[in-house]
């Protein structure tokens, strides 16, 4: 049994996991799984920079966090653009004077048998999921974590990352293959950045209701949630916990991890 008094046990975990003052820019944050990472990170203090390209959805985002307490700002752009990267950040910095926490969450796919892929639909896909993951964390690690040697970098990734998809189910050959770029680029850089300060994690999420997964799982749900041991798919709190541990201080010493958040189904 613990002598720490239970006060100072609490105080201790909480200062692990408190974000105060810190900005987090989370890209894809106006809804879904980057919205549910804003709330987990804003609700123990960080103040959420949201980025998507729609307007109507970073406003009505913002709102939402404020009703939930959560002072939040968001900033329109396209990350599929190589050129959206540099303003993004000075907009950021101008703003806000530093970047604690950048979290990639932003991503697209597309549905067809990979014999089918045309150059364009491949292309869309590497360039929001993987080029704008890795020129923007390159833009935010020159102005913000490097100089300053602290930072956390949350890639979100997928479970489509680490294992080919069902045959039974739709073909999703660029997702799943810049899904498993991101996995190791979680990893490369980490091992390069750990040395500045600089943690880098991957979330691999399973299957949450999103716009993305709308089409699979009017399919499929049913044998998803057969197929997962803990019997449900991801709802909307199950992805906060994992992403502030890796966010915070709490993860302190947890570096070039992909973390599976997929309720045990990549485990069978």
């Amino acid at each position: 049994m613990s002598d720490t008094p239970a006060g100072t046990r609490t105080s201790v975990l909480h200062n692990l996991f408190d974000l105060s003052g810190q900005v987090a820019l989370i890209t894809g944050g106006s809804r879904g799984l980057g919205l549910q990472i804003a709330e987990a990170l804003g609700e123990f203090g960080a103040h959420p920079v949201l980025v998507a390209r729609k307007t109507d959805e970073l406003d009505a985002a913002v709102a939402h966090l404020a009703a939930q307490g959560i002072a939040a700002s968001a900033i329109p752009a396209d990350l599929g653009r190589q050129d959206a990267m540099a303003p993004l950040v000075e907009r950021v910095m101008a703003a806000h004077g530093r970047i604690d926490v950048l979290v990639n969450n932003a991503g697209t796919t597309w549905g067809a048998p990979a014999q089918d892929h045309t150059p364009e639909q491949w292309a869309k896909v590497v360039d929001l999921n993987l080029n704008g993951v890795f020129f923007l964390t390159q833009a935010v690690a020159r102005a913000a974590m490097l100089p300053l040697k602290r930072g956390r970098i949350v890639n979100v990734a997928s479970v489509a990352g680490l294992q080919g998809h069902h045959p039974s189910m739709m073909g999703t050959v660029a997702y799943g293959t810049t899904k498993g770029a991101v996995v190791n680029l979680t990893r490369v850089l980490a091992a390069e950045w750990g040395p500045h300060g600089i943690a880098v994690n991957a979330l691999a999420p399973g299957f949450f209701p999103s716009k993305m997964t709308r089409g699979t799982l009017a399919r499929h749900e049913e044998a998803l949630v057969t197929g997962t041991p803990l019997g449900k798919l991801g709802n909307d709190n199950d992805l906060k916990g994992a992403a502030l541990l890796l966010a915070s201080a709490a993860g302190g010493h947890i570096t070039g991890q992909i973390l599976a958040v997929d309720g045990g189904a990549g485990i069978i």
